[in-house]
């Protein structure tokens, strides 16, 4: 829990309320940690819990209890959810925050998935909307946000030209299909 902004998070027994209309409780497997969790601690993000929360936007995770009405999930269900308090060992949320995760989906990879994966998509296939054929030029290729788009972008029949610092970046860039890569600190096309 954090009970000051700035401040190192404090590790206590919180457990989770028991779910009400519409929630379920989950038993958190794995959480992933965003840039926006770090803005969030420090403050400085848009959105800010009242002091104390747990920090923690993103999760996967196993329901181990459902409450009334929640009809799309069961207990012992797998799911992913974006929902604020998820570096917790168990977390009270609403349903409309998980999303079931397909059996090949490990817990480490769908907790880092919703945001990253989500941002990229909503940029490329829901603003931009015309890729086919098109460049596009992706900066920070190698971090969360750039990497997805790298990978949605090729998905989407774009040419992708990666930008980042370092030839491991590069690689990781390249992996993930981009077809051009450009060192950010020398810039030489590849």
């Amino acid at each position: 829990r954090l009970y000051a902004h700035g401040e190192p998070m404090v590790f206590e027994a919180h457990p989770p309320p028991p779910p009400g209309p519409g929630e379920v409780t989950l038993s958190v497997r794995a959480a992933g940690v965003n840039f926006a969790d770090t803005l969030m601690v420090l403050g400085k993000y848009h959105d800010r819990p009242p002091l104390p929360f747990t920090p923690g936007l993103e999760c996967a995770g196993l329901i181990t209890a459902v409450g009334p009405g929640v009809t799309d999930f069961a207990v012992g269900a797998r799911v992913a959810a974006f929902a604020t308090g998820c570096f917790a060992e168990a977390i009270t949320i609403p349903a409309s925050a998980c999303v079931a995760l397909p059996d090949g989906m490990g817990d480490a990879v769908a907790a880092g998935f919703l945001i990253a994966y989500g941002t990229s998509h909503v940029a490329l296939d829901l603003r931009a909307q015309r890729l086919p054929g098109e460049t596009l030029v992706v900066l920070g290729a190698a971090g969360g946000g750039g990497l997805t788009a790298v990978e949605i972008g090729k998905k989407l029949g774009a040419t992708v030209i990666a930008v980042a610092r370092g030839a491991d970046k590069l690689a990781i860039a390249e992996k993930a299909g981009a077809d051009h890569l450009i060192e950010a600190e020398t810039p030489d096309l590849r």
